[in-house]
């Protein structure tokens, strides 16, 4: 089959079209005819060779897909050759073909596009995952979520306002990012860039803070972070773009008896992943995705074909887009 190659680790250009042997499933996989896969962070760090990938997951990029059941492993009995589908994977999604465990599958909707699909499970497993598996988000409170314009930022922005957080904050990188973000639901939307969000939330909150932060950045927020973050308050580390902390003072951890804790939801196990499918199916997909009520969306920033997938991590680089970067695999259109 075709697939995307990274010839050597490194920057974009690296990534070209070349063969790979086509996979097998196993008892409780589906093989899947790949029509679109999406774009995540994670692949520019394992394009780079800077995120090692466990040795019983596919060295090809990508953790999501929709497409056609080719075929199904002797323990698949909820789908059947043919079906359309969308769903996580471990690996393996830059691709003609690739084998997903039935149990992170999920039926697409016949009113969602494969491309739409295809930007569901990563984003929104994520995102919910680390307001409500982790973070523990109660109705009332307050949130910070930066990256707000980001994939997972905009689900998180939507799961957060229907289950009735108080304020919203976000973080964002441009004026024109602090508009969308609170055309979907931020209550403050903070341009990272102009203003201080730290002294902008503390005045906002009265200098009480946030209840739940979910972070993507690391080092370079963390005493910030520290600043803003509530009496019992919860801190998700999902992500970092920088890591080693210098001159750390732990007595705000005592003082306001702060949570911190990290998630990767590429290294839990299968039966975790699977209650965040369910959850994400049922309410998410088959509530509010498939009436297309307008209460949660699915965003869609650019579609890319997949003989331009040097430029489609190009764009995912430049921190340019509101939503999810899809790629349609050409031969399966």
């Amino acid at each position: 089959m075709q697939a995307v190659i990274v010839k050597t680790p490194g920057n974009a250009d690296q990534l070209t079209i070349g063969t790979y042997e086509k996979p097998t499933p196993k008892h409780t996989e589906l093989l899947v005819k790949v029509k679109c896969f999406a774009l995540n962070r994670m692949d520019i760090l394992q394009r780079e060779g800077r995120y090692p990938v466990p040795a019983t997951c596919s060295p090809i990029l990508g953790v999501e897909i929709s497409g056609t059941v080719e075929a199904i492993g002797k323990n698949v009995t909820d789908f059947k050759v043919g079906d359309e589908v969308f769903g996580l994977m471990p690996g393996g999604a830059y691709a003609e073909y690739a084998v997903i465990e039935s149990a992170l599958t999920m039926h697409k909707p016949e009113n969602l596009s494969f491309e739409e699909a295809a930007a569901i499970p990563e984003t929104w497993f994520t995102a919910y995952q680390a307001l409500f598996f982790v973070g523990d988000l109660k109705k009332g409170q307050d949130i910070l979520i930066h990256a707000g314009a980001s994939g997972v930022g905009i689900a998180a922005i939507q799961l957060a306002k229907e289950a009735g957080a108080n304020r919203i904050f976000v973080t964002v990188g441009s004026d024109e990012k602090v508009k969308f973000c609170e055309s979907i639901g931020a209550t403050k939307a903070i341009n990272y860039k102009s203003e201080n969000w730290s002294e902008i939330i503390l005045k906002e909150t009265e200098g009480k803070g946030v209840n739940v932060l979910i972070d993507f950045v690391g080092k370079d927020y963390w005493f910030k972070n520290m600043e803003v973050m509530g009496l019992d308050g919860h801190w998700v580390i999902l992500a970092f773009m920088s890591t080693i902390i210098d001159k750390v003072d732990i007595s705000p951890l005592l003082r306001k008896r702060v949570r911190i804790e990290g998630s990767n939801l590429r290294a839990r196990t299968v039966e975790y992943q699977a209650k965040l499918r369910d959850e994400i199916y049922s309410h998410a997909v088959e509530n509010h995705f498939a009436k297309k009520d307008g209460v949660l969306k699915i965003y869609v920033d650019k579609v890319f074909n997949w003989e331009d997938i040097v430029d489609a991590h190009k764009y995912l680089e430049s921190n340019k887009s509101m939503g999810k970067i899809v790629v349609k695999v050409t031969p399966n259109q």
